[in-house]
């Protein structure tokens, strides 16, 4: 030990000695913390600031990932001997810790009890944090409103006594009848307002002695309350180490039997030793519930069959060359619970979140990749069936599902006034432009037209509520899509998707709600249903099912598949009643034609793990590209930093990002108070109409973008990188 130990001072003594800490202080340095018995101590850089100590596995991990977390306002501190010593909170976390000297060791134990010292006097003084300080100076306030109260009461009482004796002496004087008459009116008004006063006077007093009485009550199971959470928040992150600590030694027994694993026992080794917050790894959360078909269908009489040609999509051919690889995703450890442990119920858009959370796209680039599956929409413009047609079309819709099965990664929230164009033109015949049109709430724009005759229009808000286990995201807003041909106008709306295990284990993406998409001109009507998904089920994960109807209701087509792999589509030949299902729900049986394959998912690229699990055309997204306008995705500094590898310079230029638009944005601000009655953002390439044929009122493009682009003239875009 005294090797180790002497090994232990060398490395240490390289470092800047740190100078000895005042109260206030931020104190930083390395400390060797015991893990287990296998790996021993370990170093680890240790900063205390605010009360609190975080460690690091390196001082580079202080932008993104903190391994642990201890409050030392409820923190014991115990040394051990000359260089150990131990801090705790009561059980749910212990750090066994290590100084490469007494002298070292005596200035963590000093810096440490100043802190615990200062942080307990800031909880008495304010109560706990902000909270308690409103709490306090709410009770201060209504405190100030009783005493007022009384002393009205006082006034009344003195003031009500007074008058009582002047109208007294007035009754005793000689005077004509008319007059006494009036002071007799004015003595039974003053018995009356004595008698009411009296009422409110013995109503405020009981007011005051319950308020006294209560008031420490109150604020003594506000304070309970308030220690309570905390505790829960601690014993639940404890919780999520421990699970994801037993679920690392189940699989480290499984791969390799000959190795024991002391995480299995209660504690990490015979002294009570370790802490699981140095690791994260995977787990899988299952909802258990499953919802009855709503139909059957069955093959019809052979004699309808015909032969027919496979409906297998192909690759686009490209006429350019593009990127097939971006940089492989750093692989940093992310402790989300310490990020999203405070964002419960509360709306994403509005918290700023590190770069750790995202993939290296935007929200606009995203919008694009529907178009991934282009060719759906070229051969629904070739239908002369309008209900065919419908097929294709939402074959769709569930396509644009299928890039985020994988896909846990946040795209980066556009800047206001911010644009992404996709010009495929030579290669696949459409161009398409989006842009950023409101902040608050969030909407982008999408306008796509293809040279095959049809246009593609809409406008997304995403709300987003972390629910403490999963995270809901439901996009608002219309999905158009035009063919010039037969003038067909279709819309629809997205179903809401679901990113579940936020807290511990691996995460994973579902979609389910049901999509209605509607022909606004011939009244077809498709109904989807994207089945959430049941461990308990007995259908296959992901699964979608829709029928294609008439305006008189009447089913011609069925569809059904699953939104991450490929959709089939059967012509209905006869329908009929079957059999009541669960809930006494009288099902329809379809008898149908063989299904033929409408919708296949094209295989991800190879290494698409490592690389975000981005499909072909995702990767080409943020390839830089000359001509585009200066507001365009691919310029954003802190994105191309993230897709770089650089996370922590990303993160810097992120913030730096997100204070010029707030500071834009107060500009406007006080720009439209000079008396003005327009909108205070009008975006550059959209325009806000109500569209009369579906109802809906949003932004459409309004021309001009590819001509400038042609031209090389962007002076009209406003400066937000």
């Amino acid at each position: 030990s005294d090797v180790k130990l002497y090994g232990w001072i060398t490395i240490v003594m390289s470092e800047p000695k740190p100078p000895t800490p005042t109260p206030g202080d931020t104190y930083k340095g390395w400390l060797f913390k015991w893990t287990n018995y296998i790996k021993g101590y370990q170093r680890r850089w240790f900063v205390l600031s605010n009360g609190l100590l975080s460690y690091y596995r390196t001082q580079a991990e202080m932008g993104h990932t903190c391994r642990g977390t201890i409050n030392l306002a409820t923190a014991n501190i115990a040394v051990e001997d000359s260089c150990n010593f131990v801090i705790s909170n009561g059980g749910a976390q212990i750090y066994h810790l290590k100084a490469s000297s007494e002298v070292e060791r005596q200035r963590w134990i000093t810096a440490l009890e100043l802190a615990k010292a200062n942080a307990a006097n800031m909880q008495d003084e304010s109560g706990g944090g902000c909270r308690n300080s409103e709490l306090q100076s709410t009770l201060r306030t209504l405190n100030s409103k009783v005493e007022d109260l009384s002393t009205c009461n006082d006034l009344i009482v003195k003031h009500g006594s007074a008058l009582q004796r002047s109208l007294s002496e007035l009754e005793g004087l000689r005077v004509g009848a008319d007059m006494g008459e009036k002071i007799r009116q004015v003595t039974e008004r003053a018995t009356l307002f004595r008698i009411t006063s009296n009422a409110m006077i013995n109503a405020c007093r009981d007011f005051l002695s319950l308020a006294q009485s209560h008031s420490k009550r109150w604020q003594k199971s506000l304070l309970s309350e308030r220690d309570q959470r905390i505790r829960l928040e601690e014993t639940l992150e404890q919780l999520a180490k421990q699970h994801n600590h037993l679920e690392r030694a189940f699989r480290g027994a499984t791969v390799q039997p000959s190795f024991s694993n002391p995480s299995l026992g209660s504690k990490d080794g015979p002294s009570g030793k370790g802490d699981a917050s140095d690791e994260d790894d995977d787990n899988e959360f299952f909802d258990a519930m499953e919802d009855p078909a709503e139909f059957i269908t069955v093959p019809a009489d052979p004699k309808y069959h015909r032969r027919s040609g496979s409906n297998i999509m192909s690759l686009a051919s490209s006429a350019e060359r593009r990127r097939t690889r971006i940089p492989d995703k750093p692989n940093y450890y992310l402790n989300l619970w310490s990020i999203m442990k405070n964002c419960i119920g509360k709306e994403l858009s509005k918290i700023p979140m590190p770069v750790n959370f995202n993939e290296p796209l935007s929200m606009l680039q995203r919008l694009s990749e529907d178009l991934e599956y282009y060719e759906l929409l070229d051969k629904a413009a070739k239908c002369h069936n309008s209900l065919e047609q419908m097929c294709y079309v939402a074959a769709f819709t569930v396509s644009s599902y299928s890039t985020t099965v994988h896909r846990t990664g946040k795209p980066f929230n556009p800047l206001l006034g911010e644009t992404f164009e996709l010009d495929r033109l030579r290669e696949c015949g459409y161009r398409s432009l989006c842009e950023q049109v409101s902040h608050h709430p969030p909407a982008a724009a999408h306008h796509a037209f293809s040279e095959k005759g049809w246009t593609l229009r809409q406008e997304i808000t995403l709300a987003s509520k972390f629910r403490g286990k999963y995270l809901s995201i439901m996009p608002l807003g219309s999905i158009q899509c035009l063919f010039d041909k037969s003038n067909n106008h279709y819309s629809w709306k997205k179903v809401t998707t679901t990113v579940h295990n936020i807290i511990v284990g691996k995460l994973w993406i579902d979609q389910s709600g049901e999509i209605d998409v509607v022909n606004h001109k011939t009244g077809d009507r498709c109904h989807l249903k994207f089945a959430p998904y049941s461990y308990f089920s007995r259908d296959v994960p992901r699964k979608v099912t829709g029928v294609v109807t008439d305006k008189d209701g009447k089913a011609h087509y069925v569809l059904s598949g699953t939104w991450d792999e490929k959709m089939e589509f059967s012509r209905i030949m006869q329908s009929s009643k079957g059999e009541n299902g669960t809930e006494g729900k009288q099902r329809t049986v379809y008898q149908t034609l063989k299904a033929k394959e409408i919708w296949k998912k094209n295989p991800l690229p190879e290494g698409a793990e490592n690389m975000y699990y981005f499909s072909s055309l995702a990767l080409t997204l943020n390839e830089p590209e000359e001509g585009v306008a200066p507001t365009d995705s691919r310029r954003r500094p802190d994105q191309r930093l993230m897709e770089e590898g650089h996370w922590d310079e990303a993160n810097a230029e992120k913030q730096r990002l997100e204070e010029k638009q707030r500071f834009a944005r107060r500009e406007r601000e006080r720009e439209s108070v000079k008396g003005t009655h327009q909108d205070i953002y009008q975006p550059l390439w959209f325009k806000k109409i109500e569209e009369v044929a579906s109802g809906e009122t949003l932004h459409i493009y309004k021309g001009g973008y590819w001509e400038a682009k042609e031209q090389g003239v962007w002076d009209m875009c406003p400066e937000i990188f």
